[in-house]
């Protein structure tokens, strides 16, 4: 589920697979690993289903095979034979099973790919299924609006994760900087995050000891910037690009200023020299501030400093984007039965409740964004003070628009301009030009 692969994307170390994984601690392996033999069904026949998905790290890889253990307790007539693969190959891979006779019964499916397998008629309809136990009005509108193809359901995600911005308390302290706010109605300007930004970087000569903020150069990030200042990247069908607007360019303008101009964000390149990822340095106070997914909280609550979460600086108005992976079937698959039913435990509140309390994702139910729902996965112990000001920013999200196209040479085409952008001169207007002239002709293919 993300090809935005730009050299700004550090911030997002495997941006929309990680972003989406799993993450219960745990160790060992599934049941179906260690050989477990479940009882039989009513039928006398157990089945064995195949179930693919990308390991962006052990952490979450344990996370899948505690929930699948989970799952053949419930099912004694159904083995999962779990198959985690590098998430760098996974796309390729998974579609090359697929088109042959070698494919997974069930496998994780990234959200920038959903349509494009779809189109190839390789995904099981789920739609009968779906509408009999679950209903899109259950699911938050950018979940629903995602998973909804022409009316029918051929995937079914398990949460939702969105950009944020966080921030380090004990930087802003000792600046005697009033923190970012959670309330997303009073979400900083963009002049207001840049002003605090640039009284947080801190110069030692001709070096700079402290960055004040770090990660929008991401265009995942970026994305929810140009919605907040009323700008868009396709049409309404997703059939045409529309980004060369003055819109886009002013957020795009202002992103590039915040680096060169203001001097007050680093490059990827920065970290990479320094080697350490921006979670590390938001930890050692080396950058006060970093836009990243919602997910990234899993790993920052475990770091043993003061953390804060807000919501991304504005343009117009406070916007974020919501997503995440699917879960989908083989259109070959010889269970279809048992694949629904592993489908549809994946998409439960047993499974996702323990994601959401560790801080790797949100929920994609209405029901676990009320007052009640709430407290089923709040964990004061993950989410900083103020988090639940900031929850209704998640429900209300705007879906992702990537995934609503069927043409992911776009993604490609993004990360070839941006980083002319970035980092090799390219002004902003020639960018956005380029973007929308060869997306457009890949759209109309």
């Amino acid at each position: 589920m993300k090809k935005l692969r730009m050299a700004s994307a550090v911030l997002a170390s495997s941006l929309l697979f990680t972003a989406c994984s799993n993450s219960n601690a745990g160790t060992g392996g599934s049941s179906a690993d260690k050989g477990a033999a479940p009882s039989k069904g009513a039928d006398g026949e157990t089945v064995t289903l195949k179930f693919m998905g990308w390991e962006a790290s052990p952490l979450e890889t344990q996370s899948v095979k505690k929930g699948l253990e989970q799952f053949m307790s419930q099912h004694p007539n159904i083995k999962v034979d779990y198959q985690p693969v590098p998430n760098t190959q996974y796309p390729q891979k998974l579609l090359t099973m697929l088109a042959g006779n070698a494919a997974p019964d069930v496998f994780f499916l990234g959200a920038t790919e959903y349509r494009a397998f779809q189109k190839r008629n390789v995904l099981l309809d789920l739609t009968d299924n779906f509408n009999k136990d679950m209903s899109l009005d259950d699911f938050v509108p950018s979940s629903a609006q995602i998973m909804s193809i022409g009316g029918k359901i051929y995937g079914v995600s398990s949460c939702i994760v969105s950009p944020v911005l966080y921030y380090n308390k004990d930087v802003f302290d000792k600046a005697k900087i009033a923190y970012p706010p959670s309330d997303p109605n009073k979400a900083w300007t963009w002049s207001q995050f840049v002003d605090a930004a640039k009284k947080l970087t801190v110069r030692e000569g001709d070096k700079v000891a402290q960055y004040g903020a770090f990660g929008f150069e991401n265009f995942y990030v970026g994305t929810a910037e140009i919605l907040s200042n009323g700008g868009s990247l396709f049409n309404k069908d997703y059939n045409k690009m529309n980004i060369n607007t003055p819109e886009v360019k002013q957020v795009m303008q202002s992103i590039f200023d915040l680096r060169v101009k203001d001097g007050a964000s680093p490059t990827a390149k920065t970290l990479e020299s320094v080697g350490m990822k921006a979670n590390q340095m938001l930890q050692t106070g080396k950058v006060a501030m970093v836009a990243d997914g919602s997910w990234a909280l899993q790993e920052l609550a475990t770091m043993g400093f003061p953390i804060g979460v807000a919501a991304l600086p504005t343009f117009k108005e406070a916007k974020t984007t919501g997503q995440a992976h699917v879960h989908a079937a083989s259109a070959k698959t010889a269970h279809p039965k048992e694949a629904w039913e592993l489908l549809k435990f994946l998409s439960s509140e047993d499974y996702q409740i323990a994601n959401i309390k560790e801080g790797l994702w949100m929920p994609n139910r209405k029901s676990l964004y009320t007052e009640d729902g709430i407290k089923k996965w709040f964990n004061d112990k993950v989410h900083p003070a103020g988090f639940k000001e900031l929850i209704p920013y998640f429900a209300n999200a705007d879906a992702y628009p990537f995934p609503m196209i069927t043409q992911n040479k776009v993604n490609d085409i993004i990360t070839e301009e941006t980083d002319k952008l970035w980092y090799s001169g390219q002004g902003v207007d020639d960018t956005l030009k380029n973007i929308e002239t060869r997306s457009n002709a890949e759209l109309a293919k």
